[in-house]
């Protein structure tokens, strides 16, 4: 296959050899003289391991970097070209697409014949950016997205140091394509990989490398603002504190996907009350902690916004059905978390009591351990059900909020309406 690869920089520069490594003809194009000249002598223009050799092994053979000059004859045999262009952010913040769509129009005026070709992606770009800004730029310039050329995204999860690395040794390859001649070429064209490929919706494939990298950011910046906590409150061996807390089995070599999920909020006893404890101690102290001021408002907000998807779910039953009583809501799961019974500030709790203050009187629940102590701890004006069958029978609309694996096939087991809170089913 024969690939075209716009940009040379860390991305790009790995993306084209590291093509040229599972066996392609890839072109590179690159604007800089300066970068240009460095790499067609053999040399890096930057220190990145392992990329050195696989440039000495196919510079002139199988990799073969041009100018702009070059970009016709190169696209003229490509099946594939990727975009591996600068998407900086501005004073706003927003990403600037300048860069990114005037390779694409280059891309476009050299194009000459009826050959279908996938223009990829692989600079960050915000989620919806193929759908509503690339697309409609090239439509805008006659092209037949989907019938003359095929629009796709492949987000980038490279470290820099360890580019190289983790091109060829990739944990996942995500591709963001929505028209099944393109997913195809995409398939094909990682079909030496190992490494497990997941095609997504363009949006999907844009947003995931957005979820990666604002984690990181967000543990870093977690971290950051600890130590400063630490400092305000004096007397705390930041450096010991943190080397002891990542020998926490759920850390090390463990899964992080039990707290890196979306639900409707954490509860028990423990993360609300000591969060909440070290904001105060912190503000105390004399240290306004945002980040751990907005955790915590932000898990306040998440009962309120899963009963409105609730109280949604209901409108769009009470119309489609025009059911002739009040919406009987069917909830599944009362403790914070599978595998417990404590009910201790659990979301359930305050996603009822919510639903009961918008009027929905009508609600039946069932948890496979927590029934007893839920009625004991809220004496809610809630019917308890004995099993998952018992609600779906009483129910018009069901919700899921608690992740116990009995729940994660309710789809089998009925057609009616399912708010799956804790994004658990199969």
């Amino acid at each position: 296959m024969v690939i075209t690869v716009v940009g040379l920089g860390f991305v790009g520069l790995t993306t084209a050899l590291g093509f040229a490594e599972y066996g392609n003809k890839v072109y590179g194009v690159e604007a800089s003289a300066d970068r240009l000249g460095l790499i067609q002598a053999g040399r890096l223009p930057f220190l990145e391991p392992g990329l050195d050799g696989a440039l000495c092994r196919h510079l002139g053979k199988s990799f073969l970097p041009v100018s702009p000059a070059g970009l016709e004859e190169a696209v003229s045999q490509s099946d594939y070209v990727y975009y591996c262009v600068g998407t900086p952010y501005g004073k706003d913040g927003k990403a600037d697409c300048s860069y990114l769509l005037a390779a694409m129009d280059d891309t476009v005026s050299v194009i000459s014949d009826k050959r279908f070709r996938v223009l990829v992606t692989k600079s960050t770009i915000p989620p919806g950016t193929c759908d509503t800004v690339i697309i409609p730029h090239l439509e805008a310039r006659g092209v037949r997205v989907g019938e003359a050329l095929g629009v796709a995204n492949n987000p980038e999860f490279l470290r820099e140091g360890h580019c190289w690395d983790d091109f060829i040794h990739a944990d996942r390859i995500v591709i963001g394509v929505e028209d099944s001649r393109s997913e195809k070429m995409l398939r094909e064209l990682y079909s030496h990989q190992s490494s497990p490929v997941f095609c997504v919706s363009r949006n999907t494939g844009e947003f995931i490398k957005y979820l990666s990298n604002s984690l990181l950011a967000t543990l870093v910046s977690f971290s950051n603002e600890m130590s400063v906590i630490a400092d305000h409150i004096g007397d705390v061996d930041v450096a010991s504190a943190f080397r002891i807390l990542h020998m926490d089995k759920r850390w090390g070599g463990s899964s992080m996907a039990s707290y890196v999920y979306p639900g409707c909020g954490y509860g028990g006893y423990c993360l609300p009350k000591d969060t909440n404890a070290l904001y105060a101690k912190a503000r105390e102290s004399g240290f306004d902690a945002a980040l751990l001021g907005n955790v915590i408002r932000t898990n306040d907000r998440m009962p309120e916004y899963a009963a409105n998807r609730i109280i949604s779910a209901c409108d769009r039953a009470a119309r489609s059905s025009e059911l002739g009583h009040t919406t009987c809501i069917g909830i599944l799961g009362l403790s914070f978390k599978p595998g417990s019974d404590d009910v201790r500030y659990a979301p359930s709790a305050l996603i009822i009591n919510k639903l009961l203050e918008k009027g929905y009187s009508r609600i039946v629940a069932f948890d496979p351990v927590a029934n007893d102590q839920f009625a004991a701890q809220y004496g809610l004006p809630v019917s308890y059900c004995t099993s998952m069958s018992e609600v779906i029978g009483c129910a018009d609309v069901l919700a899921i909020l608690t992740a116990w694996p009995s729940f994660f096939n309710l789809k089998e087991q009925t057609d009616k309406p399912i708010v799956d809170c804790r994004y658990c089913l199969r």
